[in-house]
């Protein structure tokens, strides 16, 4: 998989303050980023420098082999947390001036327009006003504004703000149409099982450093602890936790009422799945046997929390 985006040690600085560290990522074409991190972390000074609403002090960006240009600006598409639609204005109207700053002309926004109103359902907005809309009917329209030039890269910051859930299940379903027509989203939320859904790859930025990137399931594997849940059914619950006493390091033990299914946390250590199969299979009946991925979540909170004092 080739690359679109490339940020080589960017830096930028605000005064004293150090927003960006020589942080550089690499954006895999197609993919869907996640640009991950706790707030005041330095997502947002990124993104506005991809958008060149502001120059890094040093350190470049590269979109699709060039640096970034002015020019590029038509090849992003740009969903920021904080909305900026002119309340005042007709949606129609709007929708047409917004399109034609990014260089399509009148007759191909309104085609453009004319197919993401039927394919959103929102045909009957176009003579309303955003004052007169819902917050989640404004998210609508900022999501057709930054899509409809069908542009090489999406930046979402927050795309799922304002919606209920049955509308924020249709833009996820955009996001991954659009990413299957080959369109690359960085995706930056603090909605960690919206990551684990839509996400490829991810990088963690914590206070102006970047701390993680990769593929999503690299990483899951690199934070793995070789640890299984296991369920167990056993006549002979002494012998059966003597065994895995010996040789592994076991979680508190809890029992189901129904059926007396001993359910374990097991960590393997230096052993294998099938030395710990072996020993729980001469005590009992193996009813349940899983390894432990850490989601991104967990990774998020200890990734942190290991970083709070750097």
């Amino acid at each position: 998989m080739s690359t679109i985006l490339e940020v080589n040690k960017v830096v930028k600085q605000y005064g004293d303050y150090v927003a960006l560290n020589e942080v550089s990522l690499t954006v895999p074409r197609g993919s869907i980023y996640g640009l991950l991190g706790p707030n005041g972390a330095g997502k947002t000074s990124l993104i506005r420098i991809i958008n060149q609403i502001t120059m890094p002090d040093s350190g470049k960006i590269i979109l699709d082999g060039e640096i970034l240009q002015p020019k590029h600006i038509q090849h992003i598409g740009y969903l920021p947390e904080e909305r900026g639609l002119y309340s005042s204005m007709k949606v129609g109207e709007q929708c047409l001036y917004l399109a034609q700053m990014k260089g399509l002309s009148k007759a191909e926004a309104k085609k453009q327009l004319e197919y993401w109103f039927d394919r959103l359902g929102i045909q009957g907005w176009w003579n309303k006003k955003i004052q007169e809309l819902s917050k989640g009917m404004a998210q609508k329209i900022q999501f057709v504004v930054c899509v409809l030039h069908k542009p090489k890269l999406l930046i979402f910051d927050e795309p799922f703000s304002g919606f209920d859930p049955v509308n924020a299940n249709v833009i996820k379903d955009e996001i991954l149409a659009l990413k299957e027509s080959g369109t690359t989203i960085i995706f930056s939320t603090h909605r960690m099982e919206s990551v684990e859904e839509l996400c490829d790859h991810i990088a963690l930025i914590h206070k102006s450093n970047k701390l993680i990137e990769g593929k999503l399931i690299d990483v899951k594997r690199k934070y793995k602890t070789n640890t299984f849940e296991v369920g167990v059914l056993s006549d002979n619950v002494e012998g059966l936790m003597y065994d895995v006493t010996q040789k592994f390091k076991v979680g508190e033990a809890s029992f189901k009422s129904l059926n007396d299914e001993i359910k374990l946390e097991i960590q393997l250590g230096n052993a294998t799945p099938n030395e710990l199969l072996h020993v729980l299979s001469q005590r009992g009946q193996v009813m349940h046997f899983v390894e432990k991925i850490p989601s991104v979540n967990d990774i998020f909170i200890q990734t942190v929390t290991e970083n709070k004092n750097q």
